[in-house]
């Protein structure tokens, strides 16, 4: 009986014996951060992947960027280095041991220098076709082979940049000269090299409208249909920008799609608030265009709550409330209140504009007075003259 216990006192001890090695097989890993500025990288968050077997874990650093992991197994792992939600650094490969741990730092404005030094020496091997004798002597051949390649794709990438900024430079000379047909050939070729870009599309959706412009029949409604085409195609890379929305509706009103084109500028009015009795204004237009007095007047007087000192949107309400006059059993007309002052208001804002004259000619036949006095801007200053003593 007593061998027995004997033997079975052996066998916990051996097993204890085991269970204390198990536990005694982990170990650690530290290091620290500095972020771009070379200052201590607090809270960025080291991420500790096992490759032999599966294990995952995690650690903050602190204040001082410093980070400690205890407790790992024995094992090989990559260490990742988090900040902001990003992986900015990594480190493969790394085995861990027992007794001290295994120290890893991460310096991101180190690794921001080089990323520099790299930049400035490839930018020069491209220009030059060659890799810098200082740089290439310290290059291992595969790094030469990876170096020439990453060179010869800036080399094509920089000539690929000039025949596309040629191209679209040729689309915006020809446009501003109205030479439609090479002004869509340029930004056609644009869009063959880089169909990313929404400004190309949006100029070239104004060089098919003005291509439009010159032709007839089944030639006009190609070149319009194309230009309306590139113009939803530059909104549906670009939806903010307003003014390509403005645009986009007076190219539909050119093609009579009026309900698009109103749908437009109200969106264009939304985005660009500051801006929005430019795009009620054009709404208006394409309303009046379209036979819509009210919805056009509402418009008109829209753009003036936007903007009071919107000349012409005055003109065109004072406009649309004399279509509303009455007039009296004596023959006398009597405007809706407003009318007059929107007149004056816009002689008060451009006396010499390109409705001053109607609007003088509708306060006066409105049984009022102009009240704006006009000066000639470019009239020559009056001498003054001396009485002889």
């Amino acid at each position: 009986m007593t061998a027995v216990l004997r033997r079975m006192a052996t066998y916990a001890s051996f097993t204890l014996l085991l269970a204390g090695a198990a536990l005694a097989q982990t170990s650690s890993l530290e290091g620290d951060v500095r972020g771009e500025d070379g200052e201590p990288l607090k809270g960025a968050l080291i991420k500790i992947e096992r490759t032999d077997i599966k294990g995952n874990y995690k650690v903050k650093t602190d204040k001082k960027g410093h980070y400690f992991h205890a407790g790992l197994p024995l094992g090989t792992y990559n260490i990742v280095l988090e900040v902001d939600g990003k992986d900015v650094d990594k480190v493969n490969k790394v085995r861990s041991r027992l007794g001290d741990p295994v120290i890893n730092n991460f310096d991101l404005q180190r690794m921001k220098d080089q990323r520099a030094k790299q930049q400035a020496v490839q930018q020069r091997a491209a220009q030059t076709g060659e890799i810098p004798k200082e740089v290439s002597r310290e290059m291992s051949p595969e790094q030469k082979k990876a170096m020439e390649a990453q060179i010869k794709a800036q080399q094509a990438a920089m000539a690929k940049n000039k025949e596309l900024n040629d191209a679209f430079n040729q689309g915006m000379e020809n446009l501003k000269s109205k030479q439609f047909e090479a002004s869509v050939a340029g930004f056609e070729k644009a869009v063959s090299l880089d169909p990313s870009q929404y400004v190309i599309y949006a100029n070239m959706a104004e060089a098919y409208m003005g291509l439009a412009g010159v032709k007839t029949g089944a030639e006009q409604t190609a070149a319009s249909d194309k230009g309306l085409a590139a113009y939803a195609k530059a909104i549906e890379m670009k939806p903010e920008d307003a003014s390509t929305h403005n645009n986009y509706a007076l190219a539909l009103a050119k093609a009579k799609k009026f309900p698009e084109a109103q749908a437009e500028l109200a969106k264009a009015a939304d985005i660009d608030k500051p801006n929005a009795g430019k795009y009620f204004y054009n709404l208006g237009a394409v309303l009046v265009n379209t036979g819509q007095t009210e919805a056009a007047g509402e418009a008109f007087k829209k753009a003036i709550d936007a903007d009071p000192k919107y000349a012409d949107a005055q003109y065109q309400f004072g406009v649309y409330l004399v279509s509303k006059a009455t007039t009296t059993a004596d023959g006398k007309i009597i405007p809706p209140p407003g009318t007059i002052e929107a007149f004056q208001k816009y002689l008060e804002l451009r006396p010499d504009g390109q409705f001053a004259e109607g609007a003088k000619g509708m306060i006066a036949t409105l049984g009022s007075t102009v009240t704006t006095e006009y000066k000639n801007p470019n009239a020559p200053a009056q001498k003054k003259t001396t009485k002889k003593k």
